[in-house]
C-alpha cells in the first residue's frame, strides 16, 4: 500500500505520527488506541495496514503483537514530508 494513500486516512495519519514522534517506542493495538483516541479494533485494522507498506514493524508473540516505527531512513524521510504537508508548523 502506498504511504501517501495511507496519509488519506486520519487514523493512519495519527499512528504514523506518533510513531514519528516516539521513534523508539514499542507498542501494542490497545497502547497505541489509547494515546491517539481511537477504537482498537479500527487501530489494529491500520496497524497492519502500516506494516504492509513497511513504515511498521510487527513483533508477534504468542499472546500480543507489538509495533515500532520502520529504521527505514528514506521512508521516514517520506513520512516527514507527509507530515509537515498535512501539518505544517
Amino acid at each position: 500500500m502506498d504511504i501517501d494513500k495511507l496519509f488519506e486516512s486520519e487514523i493512519h495519519r495519527k499512528i504514523i505520527s506518533f510513531f514519528h514522534e516516539n521513534q523508539a517506542s514499542i507498542d501494542t493495538p490497545s497502547g497505541v488506541a489509547t494515546w491517539i483516541g481511537e477504537d482498537r479494533s479500527k487501530v489494529r485494522s491500520a496497524l497492519e495496514e502500516l506494516v504492509v507498506a513497511k513504515v511498521l514493524i510487527a513483533h508477534r508473540a504468542t499472546s500480543t503483537t507489538g509495533y515500532s516505527y520502520t529504521r527505514d531512513n528514506k521512508i521516514i524521510s517520506k513520512i516527514s514530508k507527509l507530515l509537515n504537508k498535512y501539518h505544517p508548523t
